[in-house]
C-alpha cells in the first residue's frame, strides 16, 4: 500500500491534536489532514477552521469511508479505540491509534488481527522512539559506552490532582471503562514502550497494583518487575497520590 501523499483523517480532534499531533500532520513531507471528526460538530467545525482542515464530521462512519482520507487517526479515549480501529480496517484504511491502544489485551489483540487480516497496517503513537535524544541514549547503549547493561529502574511519583476527589469533574483517564485504568496506563505506557525500545522486548512481567488514596476506583499506585528477552532486569514504582513530583529513569551497566 502506497501513497504519494497521505491524506489523513483524525477522529477525535480533543486536546492531544491541538498542538503536537494535529499540526504535524499539515508539516510533515508527503502528508495532509484533510479531515477531521468529534461528536460535538460545532467543536469540530471550529478546530478544522482554526487549523485549515477542508473538511469536518460529527460522524465517525462518514469519515472513515471519505473517499479523500487515505488513513485514520484516531485520538479518542482508549474505549473507543477497539471500535473506530475495527471500522478502519474493514474498510482498507491503515490505522494509527492513541496511546494506550485500548483497554486491555483481548482489545488490543483483537485490533492487530483485524489489521492483519485486512492487509492495513496499524501504528500506535510511541513517537519518542523519534525523539533525539532517545536515539542518541540508544546509540550510546548499542555501542557499549557503559558496558554489558545489568538493570533499569523507573520512578515516578506525583501528587493526587484536585479534581480528582469530584466524581462529577474526574477525568477521563481516571474512569477505567473510557480509559481502561489509572495514571498508570497513560503515563507508563509511554515508559515501557521507551524501555522497549532501548533494551529490547521485554519477556516476563509481574506486578501489584492497589488504590491506597481513595479517591476514584482506578488504582493509584503500581509497582513492577519486568525481564527482557536480553537478560535485563527492570524494576519500577508508580504513584499518583504522593506528597511531590519525581520522573527518574536509570539504566546501569
Amino acid at each position: 500500500m502506497k501513497f504519494k501523499k497521505v491524506r489523513g483523517g483524525i477522529i477525535g480532534c480533543g486536546d492531544v491534536t491541538e498542538v503536537k499531533s494535529g499540526p504535524a500532520f499539515q508539516k510533515v513531507e508527503n502528508s495532509e489532514l484533510v479531515a477531521v471528526m468529534r461528536r460535538t460538530g460545532e467543536l469540530a467545525k471550529d478546530y478544522a477552521e482554526r487549523h485549515g482542515v477542508a473538511k469536518w464530521y460529527d460522524d465517525a462512519d462518514a469519515l472513515i469511508h471519505d473517499p479523500d482520507v487515505d488513513a485514520v487517526y484516531i485520538a479518542t479515549p482508549p474505549g473507543s479505540h477497539r471500535e473506530y480501529t475495527l471500522k478502519a480496517a474493514k474498510a482498507g484504511k491503515p490505522v494509527y491509534v492513541e496511546k494506550p491502544m485500548a483497554r486491555n489485551w483481548a482489545e488490543c489483540n483483537e485490533m492487530v488481527q483485524a489489521c492483519q487480516q485486512a492487509k492495513v497496517p496499524l501504528f500506535v503513537a510511541y513517537y519518542r522512539r523519534a525523539q533525539p535524544k532517545f536515539v542518541k541514549i540508544k546509540e550510546l547503549l548499542e555501542n557499549n559506552e557503559i558496558g554489558a547493561i545489568r538493570f533499569a529502574s523507573t520512578t515516578q511519583y506525583q501528587k493526587a490532582a484536585e479534581n480528582v476527589t469530584n466524581s462529577e469533574t474526574l477525568p477521563w483517564r481516571l474512569q477505567p471503562e473510557l480509559s481502561g485504568g489509572g495514571l498508570f496506563f497513560d503515563l507508563a505506557s509511554h515508559t515501557l514502550d521507551i524501555l522497549d525500545f532501548l533494551l529490547g522486548p521485554i519477556k516476563k512481567v509481574q506486578g501489584i497494583a492497589s488504590n491506597q488514596a481513595g479517591h476514584y476506583q482506578a488504582e493509584d499506585i503500581v509497582t513492577g518487575n519486568y525481564f527482557f528477552e536480553s537478560g535485563v532486569h527492570g524494576v519500577g514504582n508508580w504513584c499518583f497520590s504522593a506528597y511531590d513530583h519525581k520522573d527518574i529513569n536509570e539504566i546501569v551497566g
